[in-house]
């Protein structure tokens, strides 16, 4: 009896086991674009990103620091600017503000920390980075820093930064 009620045990502990399986994986192994879909809070930068084909380069092997403006932020910008964004005839324009918030290589908060810079962005200007009160990038603030992903570093801002 003992033998049996064992085996059950171990049973019901492997199928439970197996049902965490479907759940969504940690930040920390998913890429930029599947942390942003399974945050919940950036539905409007996950459909610029898609409408400016730019998903398979955030998938990519980077590593990327993304500085990812909120839906709130996108909110912000006057009326109608997003949906004009996303027009295709003006795909240039918004692969031009996205790859401005998107700077090579992974930099967390800590590197920042009490320092201003000017770093490169991936779309060929640069950006302002206050690190000496806070970290802000262009005026917005970094709400949430060091989001880790399997392809480098997500900052959530405020506000959208515009080249």
């Amino acid at each position: 009896m003992y033998v049996k009620t064992l085996l059950i045990a171990l049973v019901v502990a492997a199928v439970a086991g197996c049902a965490t399986r479907n759940e969504p994986a940690p930040a920390a192994q998913m890429d930029i674009v599947d942390t942003a879909v399974a945050a919940g809070s950036f539905n409007t930068l996950v459909t610029a990103v898609q409408s400016a084909g730019l998903v398979e380069t955030l998938k990519g092997p980077g590593p990327f620091t993304v500085f990812a403006p909120t839906d709130e932020a996108f909110a912000k910008l006057p009326a109608g600017t997003v949906e004009n964004l996303l027009k295709p005839e003006n795909k240039d324009q918004l692969v031009s503000i996205l790859t401005y918030h998107v700077v090579a290589g992974e930099t967390y908060a800590a590197d920042l920390a009490g320092k201003q810079l000017q770093v490169a962005t991936v779309q060929g200007e640069t950006v302002d980075i206050d690190g000496t009160d806070g970290v802000t990038v262009d005026g917005a603030s970094v709400i949430q820093a060091d989001v880790g992903t399997t392809n480098g570093v997500i900052h959530v801002i405020d506000e959208v930064i515009l080249p």
